[in-house]
């Protein structure tokens, strides 16, 4: 339950995330924040506060080569540095020999990256995407306030997730990258 948001604007990304911290029939607003600044990286997850407390405090990704693209560099060496360091750290899950982990969204070099459970590396055509219970309400608003200043799309989009979705609530963050 929550709802992060990202939108690429003339090459900086965007991300804010709600508060919200759900159990069962709860849902309370937290003080961690689901934003952050990792080095060159701007993450903002959902899933598990201990995954994105993992990825803020402990999280160490190779620098990127001048020999490989970005898609590459987040295929390569992003992903499985994040891997290594859910499986290390007792997040990972294992079923049926398959591993899973959280969904997040990376900014990284003026774009917009989706992780899925599964670390797939996702890239929009789009310039935004979103992520959480509300994500669809989220990405109806981002798409319908085109031409508007990114952050007014962003914030906008998390007030409408958290009027339409129970899993979704104030205060918002939004950070820049």
């Amino acid at each position: 339950m929550t709802c992060v948001v990202g939108v690429v604007q003339k090459g900086r990304v965007y991300i804010g995330v709600d508060s919200a911290a759900v159990q069962g029939w709860t849902r309370r607003a937290s003080q961690v924040s689901k934003v952050f600044r990792r080095g060159p990286f701007l993450i903002g997850y959902t899933t598990s506060f201990r995954m994105g407390q993992l990825l803020e405090h402990h999280l160490n990704v190779p620098a990127q080569t001048d020999k490989v693209s970005d898609m590459t560099f987040m295929v390569t060496q992003f992903i499985e540095a994040v891997r290594v360091l859910l499986k290390e750290k007792g997040f990972t899950k294992i079923e049926s020999n398959t591993e899973k982990g959280g969904q997040f969204l990376v900014g990284y070099r003026g774009q917009l990256y989706t992780i899925e459970s599964d670390f797939q590396v996702g890239h929009q055509v789009e310039q935004f995407d979103a992520i959480g219970s509300g994500a669809e309400f989220a990405l109806g608003a981002v798409k319908a306030l085109e031409g508007k200043k990114p952050q007014v799309r962003v914030r906008r989009a998390l007030e409408i997730a958290a009027h339409l979705n129970m899993g979704v609530c104030g205060p918002f963050t939004l950070k820049t990258l």
